[in-house]
């Protein structure tokens, strides 16, 4: 039994919904989608299923629609809206993107914990669209600037507002708890975009200071140094941070004596002095020979990348508990022995195909509560039985 056990939600499913549906589906709470006749249109989205186009087959839809259930309703048949209204009248949480703040008041009259959540954007907005207003766009790419800005991919637009809508939504229904009202949530995809820049969005407006994009880092209105790093074997990892103390600069020499690279490293003796030093502040780097130290650090994750592969450098580096990462293909991290190790990779049934699919799985371990997929996506209308 997950955490949500007992919360019933009712989807209006939109792109915009989906992801907020499924966190709320896989912690245990029965999220019914009210898809009109034929389906909604995410259902035609690709990738498909060995490339073959059906409302079943939409890779997007599994991925987002996890643990849900699906009726259908015709909301303009006067027969089914009065269904639709019953359904509501037994929730806990109406999740649209649509206005619902007017039909709340209306809905409290009979169901006064009710909590309803609005998503909204600009007409027609997409993906792209709500990362490019919201700024992440402009914050991210790459150090030569003759290229433009990158979109991240992974619907991160859509996403961001899902995990506020779905993190409002269980404030709410604590509040609920406590109070015994529910209340009315308005999430803005476009500011859940633009609080995601930090100080970019902000900086910009309020002081006129324009963040630079960086390959592979924060984007600053102060280049930093550069992090990413080619390995031995072409591939590439982000090296992370420097040394600002002693623990710190000891702990890249214990890297270089477990590499067998230490006297190999003509910068070793800078290291050597930077572990004899208490903490190095920002008055200290004034000092040429202090500037050198914290030069070496870079210095020395630029000579190991030339030793040794990307996933030994990752590896290797976080065993001594230095900051590190590899730039992996989607596949690659779903057989990372630490994510195997979690059991985050899962196994999904689907049973019409006679199949199984390896998915995304938990994101946080519940040791009482776990999450869990407890089903793949819907079939279209596979639950009309809810509607009694």
């Amino acid at each position: 039994m997950g955490p949500l056990a007992g919360i019933r939600v009712v989807e209006l499913p939109h792109a915009l919904t989906a992801w907020a549906g499924k966190l709320m589906a896989d912690l245990g709470a029965e999220v019914i989608l009210v898809e009109p006749p034929g389906g909604i249109e995410q259902r035609t989205w690709g990738p498909f299923l060995d490339d073959e186009p059906g409302p079943e087959r939409s890779l997007w839809w599994w991925h987002h629609h996890t643990s849900k259930r699906s009726v259908m309703l015709d909301r303009s048949d006067a027969g089914d809206a009065e269904r639709l209204e019953r359904l509501i009248a037994g929730a806990d949480v109406v999740l649209a993107a649509e206005p619902l703040a007017d039909r709340r008041a209306v809905w409290a009259a009979t169901n006064p914990g009710l909590v309803t959540v609005s998503m909204v954007a600009a007409d027609n907005a997409i993906d792209l669209t709500i990362l490019a207003a919201g700024g992440p766009v402009w914050m991210c790419g790459y150090d030569d600037h003759t290229l433009a800005p990158v979109r991240g991919g992974g619907n991160q637009g859509f996403q961001t507002a899902g995990h506020w809508a779905a993190i409002g939504a269980l404030v709410a229904l604590v509040h609920r708890d406590v109070s015994g009202e529910g209340q009315h949530l308005d999430v803005s995809a476009h500011a859940a975009a633009s609080v995601t820049t930090e100080s970019g969005s902000h900086g910009y407006l309020i002081c006129g200071v324009e963040p630079t994009r960086q390959t592979g880092r924060h984007a600053s209105a102060v280049p930093s140094v550069p992090t990413q790093l080619r390995c031995a074997d072409g591939r590439y990892v982000n090296s992370g941070t420097g040394a600002r103390s002693g623990a710190e600069f000891r702990r890249f020499l214990e890297w270089l004596d477990a590499l067998g690279l230490r006297e190999e490293f003509e910068g070793s003796v800078f290291l050597e002095m930077g572990a004899e030093r208490d903490r190095i502040t920002a008055k200290d780097l004034q000092d040429p020979l202090v500037q050198q130290m914290v030069l070496s650090v870079r210095e020395a994750q630029q000579f190991v990348a030339t030793r040794v592969s990307a996933y030994d450098f990752f590896v290797s580096a976080q065993q001594h508990g230095l900051t590190a990462g590899i730039v992996y293909s989607p596949e690659e991290v779903l057989t990372d022995p630490h994510f195997v190790a979690r059991e985050w990779p899962v196994k999904v049934e689907h049973p019409e195909l006679g199949r199984s699919f390896t998915y995304p799985g938990q994101p946080y371990r519940l040791t009482a509560t776990p999450w869990s997929i407890t089903r793949r996506a819907p079939l279209l209308g596979e639950d009309q039985a809810l509607l009694g």
